[in-house]
């Protein structure tokens, strides 16, 4: 079996994740990706651990024991674990103290074993998507994330190992595709991070790829900041859902009900923290105290029922459906029956404004950066998830007027560059 048999290219995503197996001849990305989960080439990076046995369930079908009603508890969003103390800490599971080092082994070690079935071989060989910036301002922290990730790897059978910024992977897809040199901007926002690349490409560059040399040069500039979907999706709870449970109301002290709790419930990999039996006594306190107590009835129940992972999917919805509508509804009956939440693109704007206005300056300092000229860039190459927010394309692309504006495969691309660059890297 040659090497390259052996090496596969894997996007461990913080909402969605994908791999790769790259063969000679191939030439479009869907050719590279793997399929996962009955058929289809993502599978969302959700564990769930049902109660009443050791059964634990994946991707699509973890949310489907989840919101169905099953007994147990749901992860999602692990990869923000990376770069955090909490990496090292751990969460109660069935009665048993689960690391969570040992909760991303189990899902990483989970895409291998799907990607080996899908390929019909083993992979003992890959290269790994990580983000520029796994923690921002923080070099030595960010170096022990991707150690992290290396480890975990190591531990679920991938000997060697080899790691490649994603917006830099997403670049080598996108030049597989084109038949003319090119000045990128690659802009990969996903559910965890928003990165960037300045990059020439084209068929030549690409050769100089398959022939193992080096392409430093091509990169002019790449660039990160920890802001993506989840966090979008936690501003948007915090405006428009988390008020409705008692954010921002008062206690008859007259001090605002602590907002610590409506933080964890926002925040997708928090959210298990608000199950505690420290957090219920605490919430307990607070309805006694509250001036208005069935909204704080309300938080009770989201806890009580452990729903806060349904709240959150609710509210990821409609930020969803509000890039295509001008109007969209959350659905709230579950906590309070017959309620639903009305919100209007403006309101999902005003609440994530602040965090455009961030990813937007980053943009613009890679410009500066570089020293290239907004008129000299010939694409702006978009992929991740949540780069289809219209706020934030608007922003990016008022930055480079002149480029043509090209949408790539949002959830695949990532996977399929780390395909090519695994075969480059392995074969």
């Amino acid at each position: 079996m040659s090497a390259a048999s052996s090496a596969c290219g894997i996007d461990f995503g913080t909402s969605n994740s994908t791999a790769g197996w790259s063969q000679p001849g191939q030439s479009t990305s869907q050719a590279a990706l793997l399929a996962l989960e009955d058929g289809k080439l993502t599978l969302p990076s959700v564990v769930f651990f049902h109660a009443e046995d050791s059964h634990v369930s994946y991707g699509r079908a973890a949310l489907a024991d989840y919101l169905t009603g099953n007994e147990g508890r749901l992860m999602r969003s692990m990869k923000s674990l990376l770069g955090t103390s909490m990496i090292d800490d751990h969460t109660e599971v069935a009665g048993r103290a689960l690391p969570f080092r040992s909760l991303l082994a189990q899902f990483i070690g989970e895409i291998k074993r799907r990607s080996e079935q899908a390929a019909g071989r083993p992979f003992t060989r890959a290269v790994l998507g990580r983000p520029v910036f796994f923690v921002d301002d923080d070099a030595k922290a960010d170096q022990r994330a991707q150690d992290t990730l290396a480890q975990i790897a190591n531990s679920v059978g991938l000997r060697d190992i080899a790691f490649q910024y994603e917006p830099i992977a997403a670049a080598f897809d996108y030049e597989s595709q084109i038949s003319r040199e090119e000045l990128v901007l690659v802009v990969d926002i996903g559910g965890g991070t928003s990165d960037f690349a300045l990059i020439r490409l084209g068929p030549e560059r690409a050769a100089r790829s398959e022939a193992g040399l080096d392409r430093r040069e091509d990169i002019l500039a790449s660039s990160g900041v920890h802001i993506g979907g989840t966090n979008l999706d936690k501003a948007l709870s915090l405006v428009s859902v988390m008020p409705t449970l008692g954010l921002g109301s008062l206690l008859q002290s007259g001090l605002q009900v602590p907002s610590a709790h409506y933080f964890n419930l926002a925040t997708w990999h928090t959210i298990n923290l608000a199950y505690t039996k420290k957090a219920w006594s605490q919430l307990s306190a607070l309805h006694r105290e509250a001036c208005d107590k069935a909204k704080l009835e309300r938080l009770l129940g989201v806890v009580r029922e452990r729903a806060g992972h349904w709240l959150a999917l609710q509210v990821e919805a409609a930020k969803i459906a509000l890039s295509d509508a001008d109007v969209a509804q959350i659905d709230i009956g579950r906590i309070a029956a017959g309620e639903s939440i009305s919100l209007h693109r403006a309101d999902l704007n005003r609440a994530i404004d602040g965090l455009v206005a961030s990813v937007e300056q980053t943009v613009a300092r890679l410009l500066s950066d570089a020293g290239v000229a907004a008129a000299g860039i010939d694409t702006v190459f978009f992929t991740g998830g949540s780069s289809s927010v219209p706020l934030l394309r608007q922003r990016i692309l008022a930055l480079t007027p002149q480029a043509r504006c090209v949408e790539g495969d949002l959830f695949g691309s990532i996977g399929a560059g780390l395909a090519l660059d695994a075969r480059r890297k392995f074969g």
